[in-house]
């Protein structure tokens, strides 16, 4: 991790981290207390009309039922036990947009839709990607306002780094958000919780591209395709600000095709009910 951490911050993100950030604030404690006083439940939201996403009155049940523990470690979700050969496939936006467009022209070619894991600075910097992304059915997910380590700030500051981009994209294109993937992929059990409470599934990956060393193009197929971990119900993580992703991902999507993987955006794959998980944040069917 601490070679990632290099990388991102030789990258624009870092070098332009001070924004300002959007004042709304989502009253997190007054709607607990109602809940907890008057038992007010929310209606789910739906995603393309598949997903479905506990209101915070639920969202409170996950956490005590359905969050993997180690001692007292809560642990996100990295993959789901599944006997399909249905894969997740997610690439982290942080920084550039310079082959956004080969990597949809490849992701059309081929009618896969993925997940798109954005930070605030990347969805205030490409707007028409944002956009992009909800017309041809892609899913969004919430990578935080600023790419901090967020086991390192505040619990308010978690809330505001989620909600701030949830706060963004809704207002720019109407869409709710459900998935979250912290940045680093570092969490603690702070940040858990505050992505429940604020109606996300935290959300790691089970296969590493490893794409943002930079290695070239066929490292990053090997890498994929050759994974211990890949099988029915992975998670693959991508970036696609990186070097060489959108000229390999067309072999990429060829090899996983040809071995018979079905590729859909993460809400396509996690459960949302009826789940329990392991302690290496494998989601297991009740």
């Amino acid at each position: 991790m601490s070679d990632y951490r290099d990388y991102l911050n030789k990258t624009k993100l870092h070098n332009n981290t001070i924004r300002k950030r959007r004042r709304r604030r989502f009253m997190f404690g007054i709607v607990l207390s109602a809940v907890l006083i008057f038992g007010i439940v929310f209606g789910h939201e739906s995603i393309s009309g598949e997903f479905n996403c506990a209101g915070v009155g639920e969202v409170m049940d996950v956490i005590s039922s359905a969050v993997s523990q180690i001692g007292d470690r809560k642990l996100p979700i990295y993959s789901v036990e599944t006997s399909e050969n249905k894969i997740a496939l997610s690439f982290d936006a942080a920084w550039g947009a310079e082959d956004f467009q080969n990597i949809m022209d490849v992701l059309d070619a081929h009618d896969v839709k993925v997940t798109f894991f954005m930070t605030g600075g990347w969805v205030n910097d490409n707007p028409d990607c944002v956009r992009e992304l909800v017309d041809k059915g892609h899913e969004l997910g919430n990578h935080s306002e600023h790419h901090y380590d967020m086991t390192t700030i505040s619990k308010d500051e978690m809330k505001t780094e989620i909600m701030n981009v949830h706060d963004a994209v809704k207002e720019l294109t109407g869409y709710e958000m459900h998935v979250f993937r912290p940045p680093y992929g570092a969490y603690n059990n702070e940040l858990i919780d505050m992505a429940y409470s604020c109606d996300y599934y935290p959300i790691e990956w089970s296969v590493d591209s490893l794409d943002w060393k930079n290695y070239g193009v066929q490292p990053i197929i090997d890498t994929v395709c050759n994974h211990k971990e890949l099988g029915g119900g992975a998670i693959i993580l991508c970036h696609n600000g990186a070097k060489y992703t959108a000229q390999a991902l067309d072999e990429l999507l060829n090899n996983l095709e040809g071995k018979g993987y079905t590729i859909v955006p993460v809400s396509e794959l996690i459960m949302t009910e009826n789940y329990h998980m392991d302690a290496n944040g494998r989601q297991i069917a009740d």
